[in-house]
């Protein structure tokens, strides 16, 4: 479109106002604005200065309250250091005043300890002028009446005691006396035992007397080779219709016994045929050796044990002590010992079996050094025996120390069990070796006038000089006899020492 020069200048100038317009507005509007950013920074400023009067005057409010505190504990302090010092002042004016009275003390103490030595100077002078009368007067030095004083109280002393342990060994032993007495009458009533009767004898008999020649035949070719091949002797005498068979092994001695009984049923004795039965007759004995020795365990209740330590055990049935079997002996002693250590409260296992096997090393070849304690204590540890066990086996005859109750338990059943009646008998010589030897031990002591054994050698009676030995040196006269007796002697159950003293006063009217 076309426009004149006015349009234009109109546009110019309306265009112009409405940029001034503008301009204007802007700035009022802009003004408006800062105005009003400064009413608020104002605000804010004002708000800030009243909070920092508010702050400052909380800050002095507080400084002046924590310099009241502070002035508060000063004086507090200040008045306990016033105190302290003036206690201080006290206790160190009490103590000056102590220490005048100790000195003052120590001063009396001095002048009294002045009086007592003083006292104690004038008193030794008496004192040795009294001994030096005294000595005059008695005619004897100070240490030969110190010696007569302790001879004199080391006599009575010992009278005291002797009377005294008297009397502590007698209620001890009635006591104990009592509850054993009790113990074994119960164990033994509760084992029935037979009385000895069999003694390990090697008599075969025969059906005639023409046998004899049979068994020694022609110019003794059989008699020396049974004995070669059984290892025994074989005694033909004048004993009518039976031969002895000697051997001090029980079992080479049974065997050869079976052996030769074998023979005379058989008939048919000559060398070849002796050795054939002997071989039959050692197995068949070892089957038996075993055969008992289970047997013997199965009677007295002890499993479990090795079968060599029961083979061993089996060959106890043909060894006898005193004429009592030692396998029976051992189921016997199993027996009483299970009884006491059930009484005892022990290990009944363990004293059952220490019983069963102390007498194990008895069986043992005779060519073995040791004593059957010992022997028998080797044998159950080697083959895997309880070591308690073990124990009661070697310490039964106290070689070894007992460790335990049930050692004890198994000792006192062996004694029981060789010391009740017709448990064992003795052969008259070694009976008279056994009393005459008991009888020389008593007299060997200084002070007996007569002494005899009785009651079989189980109570020893001695008679004593009334001037040499008195009641009290009586008591211990019989606790040194029985002493020595225990540690010299071997014998079965155990030995009463009886000593008798008796004064006689004589006198003849004439």
């Amino acid at each position: 479109m076309n426009l004149n020069p006015i349009d234009y200048l109109i546009m110019s100038l309306a265009l112009v106002v409405g940029l001034m317009v503008g301009y204007f507005f802007n700035r009022y509007l802009s003004e408006k604005a800062q105005r009003k950013q400064h009413d608020k920074a104002e605000k804010i400023l004002q708000e800030a200065k009243e909070q920092a009067r508010i702050i400052e005057i909380q800050a002095r409010d507080n400084a002046l309250k924590s310099a009241q505190a502070a002035e508060a504990e000063i004086g507090h302090l200040r008045s306990e250091l016033n105190r302290e010092d003036e206690r201080l002042q006290k206790r160190r004016s009490e103590l000056d005043l102590r220490v005048e009275r100790l000195e003052q003390r120590e001063q009396a103490v001095n002048k009294r300890q002045s009086a007592v030595d003083r006292r104690f100077n004038e008193i030794e002078n008496l004192h040795k002028q009294q001994m030096d009368e005294l000595q005059k007067i008695a005619q004897m030095s100070t240490d030969e009446a110190r010696t007569i004083l302790l001879s004199e109280v080391e006599k009575e002393s010992r009278n005291d005691m002797a009377r005294i342990i008297r009397q502590i060994e007698a209620e001890a032993r009635e006591e104990g006396e009592r509850r054993a007495r009790k113990l074994i009458t119960d164990a033994v009533q509760r084992i029935a035992s037979d009385h000895v009767a069999e003694v390990a004898t090697s008599l075969v008999p025969l059906p005639n007397e023409e046998m004899k020649g049979r068994i020694v035949g022609r110019n003794g070719r059989n008699i020396r080779a049974f004995e070669q091949a059984a290892g025994v002797d074989v005694i033909v005498d004048d004993t009518p219709e039976a031969v002895t068979i000697s051997c001090f092994d029980p079992v080479r001695r049974e065997v050869a016994r079976r052996a030769l009984a074998r023979l005379i049923l058989d008939g048919r004795i000559h060398p070849a045929h002796i050795e054939k039965v002997l071989d039959d007759e050692q197995k068949a004995i070892e089957k038996t050796i075993a055969e008992a020795g289970e047997e013997a365990a199965f009677d007295a209740g002890v499993p479990g044990l090795h079968p060599e330590v029961l083979r061993m055990m089996g060959r106890l049935k043909f060894r006898t002590s005193y004429g009592q079997n030692q396998l029976a002996h051992a189921v016997e002693v199993a027996k009483l010992s299970g009884i006491l250590a059930a009484e005892l409260g022990a290990n009944i296992e363990i004293a059952k079996q220490g019983g069963f096997l102390h007498d194990l090393g008895k069986a043992m070849d005779h060519n073995q050094e040791g004593t059957h304690a010992m022997l028998g204590a080797e044998f159950a540890k080697r083959y895997g025996v309880n070591p308690a066990v073990v124990n009661a086996i070697a310490a039964h005859h106290h070689e070894v120390e007992q460790d335990s109750i049930e050692a004890v338990i198994a000792e006192s059943a062996d004694a029981i069990s060789g010391a009740r009646p017709g448990a064992r008998r003795e052969d008259l010589e070694a009976y008279i070796k056994r009393i005459r030897a008991l009888e020389d031990l008593a007299a060997s002591f200084p002070g007996v006038n007569q002494c005899y054994a009785i009651q079989a050698g189980r109570e020893v009676r001695i008679i004593v000089e009334p001037g040499d030995i008195d009641d009290l040196a009586a008591a211990r006269l019989a606790c040194d006899i029985a002493k020595k007796i225990e540690e010299t002697m071997h014998y079965p159950g155990q030995i009463r020492v009886t000593v008798i003293r008796e004064t006689r006063a004589v006198e003849y009217a004439k």
